[in-house]
């Protein structure tokens, strides 16, 4: 596969070795908000032997005390936005960030189900933001599947999108 980078056996990275390869190559680190994923971003970001090298530190900020304790996210914004929507992803991607002192911050804010709970979004949807010196990034996504999937799917799906984003600055 010519022009995708390898590991060490010339297999094809997965998305954590390519984060780290990537924020290890700038000399950049990372911190990470999440929600919906409960831990999972960090554990797979962690997952990778070096990763203390560009790593910070993760937030699981579940429910919407934990947003307003420990990223400093106020009950205002939440209620004027919901927990779910592109502009809370963004609110605790920049609060990660800044409470961390890194160079990028990563959040995610979604529903996995299987209940529908208040929201009126649909099962899957999930948004995800990456806040950094330029400013902050945000996509939404939507999958398909049991919570486990969900939640793997978003994960996934957030750490490539830090990876495009880097590679795009």
């Amino acid at each position: 596969m010519e022009g995708v980078p390898t590991d060490a056996g010339g297999g094809p990275l997965n998305g954590a070795e390519e984060l780290g390869r990537v924020l290890k190559e700038r000399n950049e680190t990372i911190a990470v908000a999440e929600t919906t994923t409960g831990g999972l971003i960090c554990a797979k970001i962690v997952s990778i032997a070096g990763s203390s090298a560009y790593f910070d530190r993760g937030v699981v900020a579940y429910s919407k005390a934990s947003k307003v304790e420990s990223l400093g996210v106020s009950e205002a914004q939440l209620e004027a936005l919901g927990a779910v929507s592109p502009e809370t992803a963004e609110l605790l991607a920049v609060s990660v960030r800044e409470l961390a002192g890194t160079t990028y911050g990563l959040a995610e804010t979604g529903i996995a189900g299987p209940i529908q709970g208040r929201s009126s979004k649909p099962i899957g949807t999930a948004h995800i933001a990456l806040s950094g010196a330029e400013g902050v990034e945000i996509t939404t996504i939507e999958l398909v599947g049991d919570r486990q999937a969900i939640q793997e799917g978003i994960a996934r799906e957030a750490i490539a999108f830090v990876v495009r984003c880097i590679n795009q600055a």
